[in-house]
């Protein structure tokens, strides 16, 4: 079997797992799916560098007109960190300039957002054996809930360094349900049926464009490195994603808070310090937007109402 019959295997793999996902993690309480928001939304964006500044501005360009955003970011910084006022923040200054910045307390507990976007630190294990992710996870959304029992909550689910030594599309695969879901989510989830966390599956449409990329699938991307970064040697960054890689993020975030295909939305968009980001042409795009639809469709914890299954 040539290179390209393995790559089939493995998608078809792939979706197999998220089908099982789907039937396994019902133990940890399934939210109920929501209706698209009739109007733009107001967004806070809480985490770390994996968030990055342009993203969100990404997301802003691709939204309805009078989207807005901010955001509280550090390097690495665990949602601990964010909470503890006694925590150091990596790198809060440079991370965090107006006008998105914000103070995360503030904002979330101030009931004006729409939708609150949560994320832990990786590694994930390490946050939540050392860090207590599920307990600030919690208190984050408990503060949400508090200033406005409107705002929809979410966990951005990341992704590992590509030289992990489990395999980076293994510890994707693996971790969305042992983690994200066991470990972060099932706490709050069982104490908050009626006003859940939702999921934004970063990392699995991340895998997913990758994979599809190495099956020679999207036009002008042929790897999974090619959605991430490069140091200024030419390096690469195993952690960090590209402009390519924030765009795929972007649309994720769409996709799920908007509740809405990405199918036709621009491709060629501009960074947060307003400089051209380096853009897939017409065609990947396009072959980019229907993979993330296909993906957040599958998974029932996006809130997606095709995405539901039996309980």
């Amino acid at each position: 079997m040539g290179r390209r019959g393995f790559l089939a295997l493995g998608a078809a793999a792939a979706t197999l797992g998220l089908m099982v996902f789907a039937t396994r993690s019902r133990s940890v309480p399934v939210p109920p799916p929501l209706t698209p928001p009739e109007a733009p939304l107001k967004v806070f964006h809480l985490g770390h560098s994996l968030v990055g500044p342009d993203m969100p501005h990404m997301l802003a360009q691709l939204a309805p007109q009078g989207h807005e955003y901010n955001s509280q970011l550090g390097s690495g910084t665990p949602l601990r960190a964010h909470w503890e006022p006694e925590e150091n923040i990596l790198d809060f200054e440079t991370a965090n300039r107006a006008p998105a910045y914000r103070d995360a307390k503030e904002a979330v507990g101030s009931g004006e957002y729409s939708a609150v976007v949560l994320t832990e630190m990786v590694e994930l294990r390490d946050a939540v054996k050392y860090f207590d992710a599920a307990k600030y996870l919690g208190k984050w959304a408990d503060l949400a809930r508090q200033g406005s029992a409107q705002t929809r909550l979410y966990l951005y689910e990341t992704w590992h360094r590509l030289d992990d030594p489990e395999g980076w599309l293994e510890r994707i695969g693996s971790d969305l349900e042992t983690l994200w879901t066991g470990k972060l989510l099932a706490p709050d989830s069982r104490r908050n049926p009626g006003h859940p966390v939702y999921l934004i599956p970063g990392g699995q449409v991340l895998a997913a464009v990758a994979r599809a990329a190495e099956a020679g699938e999207v036009p002008g991307l042929a790897s999974r490195e090619s959605l991430f970064a490069r140091a200024a040697d030419g390096g690469l960054d195993p952690i960090h994603i590209n402009d390519l890689g924030a765009y795929v993020i972007a649309l994720t975030h769409y996709a799920v808070l908007y509740q809405r295909s990405p199918a036709g939305l621009p491709h060629a968009l501009a960074r947060a310090d307003g400089s051209a980001a380096q853009a897939f042409s017409p065609a990947a795009a396009a072959k980019v937007q229907a993979i993330v639809w296909e993906t957040v469709r599958a998974l029932p914890r996006t809130g997606l109402a095709a995405a539901e299954g039996p309980a």
